[in-house]
């Protein structure tokens, strides 16, 4: 290389390996050899805990191939990087790339940022604690997150942890996303919307701005697939470092997994040597019952066998429930009595999103919650489904991690070879798409047809988002974005729940609607314990209301707060505080997004009899098109395409009125219609 490239020093360029650039900090730089004394970031002494740290993270397997990876980033636009599950790419691939541009940037600190986005939640969250912590900084200055609702960065901030979706909606308002240096799609393999239009996006972005710089990390050879859709991008592999796993089938498929699950884990418990245990389940309510039902089959064993820590994980728990996995596993009672062991019981997150230390035996139902829409008949639903070979081998591999271990898979191996998909169908080619059109065009992509797909979705979906949004009144009869869908696409919410939103103030009612929406969006409130179903019931039923769920709901959140958001009297209703918790969270950050829209709060007269008719009618303007009419036989028929249709068991409706709107269109045993509210024909 030239003397005056050393002059000039270019993002990436050999100068990362030297330090030259920390003198003014008071250390050299940590991935340059030298032993830093100060923390270049806040200009304090580094910790003895930084330095055990680093001792950690020199042992990662994706530490060893540091400079390669540089030099292929050095050299390539956009690069994509294989790392199997607990190689160390999440926590140090970014800050592998926040060295090399800081050096760029030089002592004037110019602005930038390197952006990591992930698809859930928690683990962004985790990550971000995780690499603040390894690079000694105050979580939220130098190193930040931002995921739904929650922000948790600043001016300061220059390695950004984020789900896809809020990087996308961060494109929206910065289409070119000037402040980023370098964007580092994780998880790619996922193959969320989010991630998929995010692809398509950074495609154009990056032929504009030669200066940006892209790494798509993936955690199996799906990112193959990225290859040839990133033309001219190299691919580079990183090895984990598993050991061997053994793997078990059932002889017979089982009638009860939750059962088959409960039994393996008191099994391995009883029978096996130390080692923690991870079961895969699908979601919220059968994590908790299972985590109940566990850590009781342990405590009537006695002393027989040794202490458990059950510990649930999936996605609306709250960040200090969330470390609680980190956690090491109970000491023995006594100095010479059995080990105590850790249970994680999770949802498909703790696949690749999380790796957690000393998971010896996993144990694999074979299924997973997964979202299916017919286009056809416009419904999407959240279905439990079997996963894929792709998947169940990723959760095999958690077994692994630290030692020799063993994945116990509840179905046979018969199943296993010949029922189970390849690889889990992407996102885009399964949902209802009329959050992601609206999106799309937000971000000025008028024609969707040639709009690049990573896999492009079927074409009579993108008719159908494109059917909804026009009657909606978000898009004009061209197609182009109206005022209306503007304001609509501000809000992170499902399109006609929006349009419900935007309009409330119309009709006086935008407190109540607000407070509709966030509960919603959250997870079911209403506890139903199989001992308790009697009392359970009782208490939905006292806050029923005579026209529907939607205003029952309204009802239990009205309540919880009179109550000042009391544990105990969550716990005397059977409604679950960490759902309302989470819908008081989600109104108070739809609130923001009313005011920065110049939308008006305000309220109906509680003593008006208009109060319930004014929140049915804005109700109303969003649900038009989720209708059912009342039939002389007794079913119900929804109004857009004469589906067939029953109320809801769980539903507050004791009569049948003869119009109503529905939330939600769910298919089990028959086709029923849930979250239902009565509504009038000339509305």
């Amino acid at each position: 290389m030239g003397t005056e490239r050393k002059r000039n020093v270019s993002l990436f360029d050999d100068a990362t390996a030297t330090g030259t650039n920390n003198r003014a900090n008071g250390g050299t730089s940590v991935h340059g050899g030298g032993v830093p004394s100060y923390n270049r970031w806040n200009g304090r002494p580094y910790t003895s805990t930084y330095y055990e740290i680093l001792e950690k993270r020199k042992m990662l397997p994706v530490w060893q191939q540091k400079e390669e990876f540089l030099k292929m980033l050095r050299e390539n636009q956009t690069l994509i990087l294989v790392g199997e599950t607990g190689c160390g790419k999440s926590t140090q691939i970014p800050q592998f790339v926040l060295e090399a541009v800081e050096l760029e940037s030089g002592d004037k600190r110019k602005k930038f940022m390197v952006a990591c986005t992930l698809p859930r939640r928690i683990a962004a969250m985790s990550v971000c604690r995780r690499v603040a912590n390894e690079m000694d900084v105050t979580i939220g200055e130098e190193v930040g997150y931002s995921i739904l609702f929650e922000d948790c960065s600043s001016e300061k901030t220059v390695l950004k942890y984020l789900t896809d979706d809020m990087l996308l909606r961060e494109a929206t308002t910065d289409p070119s996303l000037e402040r980023c240096k370098v964007i580092i799609l994780d998880e790619a393999h996922e193959r969320t919307l989010a991630t998929d239009v995010l692809c398509g996006h950074l495609k154009e972005v990056l032929k504009k701005r030669p200066d940006l710089k892209l790494v798509v990390m993936s955690a199996n050879l799906e990112a193959e697939k990225f290859q040839s859709y990133f033309v001219g991008a190299p691919l580079m592999k990183v090895q984990g470092r598993l050991h061997p796993v053994e793997i078990f089938y059932t002889q017979e498929p089982e009638r009860d997994y939750l059962e088959a699950a409960i039994r393996t884990v008191v099994q391995i418990h009883m029978c096996e040597p130390p080692g923690d245990i991870l079961v895969f389940l699908t979601g919220e309510e059968e994590i908790e019952d299972v985590c109940c039902k566990i850590a009781k089959e342990v405590r009537n064993m006695g002393d027989q066998v040794g202490p458990v820590k059950v510990v649930p994980l999936y996605p609306t728990l709250s960040p200090a429930m969330q470390q609680k996995i980190y956690e090491p596993a109970p000491p023995p009672v006594t100095e010479d009595g059995p080990t105590g062991r850790k249970i994680v019981v999770s949802t498909n997150i703790a696949e690749t999103s999380l790796t957690i230390d000393g998971i010896v035996y996993v144990i694999d139902p074979g299924f997973a919650k997964q979202k299916f829409y017919n286009p056809r008949v416009r419904v999407e639903s959240l279905l439990v489904s079997p996963i894929s070979k792709e998947s169940a081998q990723q959760r095999s591999g958690r077994a692994g991690r630290t030692q020799p271990g063993k994945c116990f898979r509840l179905y046979t191996e018969r199943s296993f070879n010949n029922d189970l998909q390849p690889q889990t169908y992407p996102e885009i080619l399964r949902s209802n798409l009329a959050n992601t059109v609206l999106t799309l065009k937000k971000l000025g992509v008028d024609d969707l047809v040639h709009f690049d797909f990573v896999d492009p979705p079927a074409p009579e979906a993108l008719m159908r988002a494109l059917e909804v949004l026009n009657y909606l009144g978000a898009l004009d009869d061209v197609g182009k974005l109206t005022k209306l869908g503007g304001t609509m696409s501000e809000f992170p919410l499902d399109p006609q729940i929006a349009k419900m939103l935007v309009v409330s103030p119309s009709f006086n009612c935008s407190n109540e609607i607000l407070s509709i929406a966030a509960m919603l969006s959250a997870p079911n409130c209403f506890i139903r314990p199989r001992e308790t179903l009697k009392a359970a019931d009782e208490a939905k039923a006292r806050f029923g209301h005579i026209d529907g769920d939607h205003l029952t709901l309204l009802n239990v959140y009205h309540a919880y707060k009179q109550n000042n958001e009391d544990q105990s009297w969550c716990n005397e209703n059977f409604v679950n505080q960490r759902a309302l918790r989470f819908a008081d969270n989600m109104r108070q950050q739809l609130a923001r997004i009313m005011a920065r829209s110049n939308l008006r709060l305000c309220s109906t007269d509680f003593n008006s009899r208009d109060y319930y008719v004014n929140i049915r009618k804005a109700m109303c303007a969003g649900y038009f098109m989720k209708v059912a009419h009342l039939e002389r036989t007794g079913h119900y028929l929804t109004v857009k395409n004469n589906q067939v249709v029953h109320l809801h068991p769980s539903s507050c409706l004791d009569n049948k009125p003869e119009w109503v709107i529905y939330n939600e269109f769910v298919l089990t045993s028959r086709n029923f219609i849930r979250t239902v509210t009565d509504v009038r024909g000339e509305w």
